[in-house]
């Protein structure tokens, strides 16, 4: 029996490495960095890939292309406009990483650190993070102590119709994708739409008459004349503008996918992710700084983040009110169930089947062991 020691603690090695980990199963930034150390690390056609070069880059350090660090910051709202960016580590960038990083739900250290460097680099919306009218307040809901950090764009634009409100939506002829079928893209936007309608007195209603639609979407590359530029493979995925303007943008740069069983590449995009995220700016909301939200503005390559979180349905129906049919109590509970159980469920569902190959394993080398002797 002695001999079976080192097979058993060899075993338990193995064991311990393929249980979950006791988490939720949630994206946040730390549980992408697996997808963005290949997608984006080893990828020379990604757009932020350079700026893993300033991983731990101290105040006072001079290094070629912080200035482009600096443009980064001022295009999500972080630093103000300049003709003359430094390559120089300064006050103005350390206090710019402080915002970003409170602003997103990192630890404030005004430092380049692991964490903040994979964000930086990670696929993102192309709104601006700055916002005017922001909630993140503590409230009791449901024997639960909860804080709201959704945000609205300037003055809290909305569409103001008469309730409930109906808007159409229609695909430029000239700016779709080839390589999903236009049928594949209406059923995304279909039930992309349907999530914010499901909570909100807010009707969608597809139109083929697209110079009168309420909301214009479409694929587009490079400079196509919104003043916001697309960059590329893995930069700025999309971006839709506040009410009531109405256009949703997405990168036709990017590798867009509706399905990852078939779509195997490792830059794919979830379309319905980013559909679902910029449908929140047509409706009036800006970024959240819930890492669960929706309205956060972060998204890993191959990652599927489609489902509404109670900080996204408070901030929309703080614009539109409430649809009838929605219990807000009941989709709060859902959530916290959602978030406690889930890594109960999946011990529950992986060690049986572990132990038991385990044991089998044991009994196999015994049965040999005396059949030898």
């Amino acid at each position: 029996m002695r001999s079976l020691f080192p097979f058993l603690s060899l075993m338990s090695i193995l064991l311990l490495r393929l249980l979950p980990a006791a988490s939720p199963a949630r994206p946040t930034p730390g549980a992408v960095l697996l997808d963005l150390d290949d997608a984006l690390y080893n990828s020379s056609s990604t757009t932020w890939r350079d700026f893993a070069k300033f991983l731990n880059l101290e105040k006072g350090s001079e290094v070629a292309g912080v200035c482009d660090l600096k443009r980064y910051f001022h295009r999500f709202g972080y630093l103000p406009p300049s003709d003359n960016f430094t390559d120089v580590f300064d006050s103005s960038l350390e206090s710019a990483l402080f915002d970003y990083q409170t602003n997103l739900g990192l630890p404030p250290t005004g430092k380049l650190d692991s964490d903040t460097i994979h964000l930086i680099m990670s696929p993102r919306c192309g709104m601006s993070d700055s916002h005017s009218h922001s909630h993140s307040h503590s409230r009791a809901a449901v024997g639960l102590h909860r804080t709201q950090h959704y945000a609205y764009f300037s003055g809290k634009p909305r569409w103001v119709r008469p309730m409930p409100v109906t808007l159409t939506y229609a695909f430029a002829p000239d700016h779709m994708i080839d390589y999903l079928s236009r049928d594949d893209i209406r059923a995304v936007f279909s039930r992309a739409f349907a999530r914010w309608s499901k909570v909100i007195p807010v009707n969608f209603t597809e139109t083929e008459d697209y110079p009168t639609a309420d909301v214009k979407i479409g694929f587009y590359s490079g400079d196509h004349g919104d003043g916001e530029p697309f960059d590329g493979v893995l930069g700025v995925l999309a971006h839709a503008f506040s009410p009531e303007n109405g256009r949703l943008h997405l990168d036709g740069a990017e590798t867009w996918a509706v399905d990852f069983r078939t779509q195997r590449s490792k830059v794919a995009v979830d379309l319905e992710s980013v559909a679902t995220h910029e449908i929140g700016h047509v409706l009036g909301l800006a970024h959240s700084s819930n890492k669960d939200a929706i309205m956060y503005p972060s998204l890993s390559p191959r990652s599927k983040k489609v489902d509404l979180r109670v900080d996204d349905v408070e901030g929309v129906q703080a614009l539109y009110g409430s649809n009838p049919d929605f219990k807000l109590s009941s989709f709060l509970e859902e959530e916290e169930r959602e978030t406690s159980g889930v890594a109960d469920t999946n011990f529950r569902w992986w060690v049986p089947p572990i132990f038991l190959a385990l044991v089998q394993a044991i009994f196999a080398l015994k049965v040999k062991r005396t059949f030898i002797l």
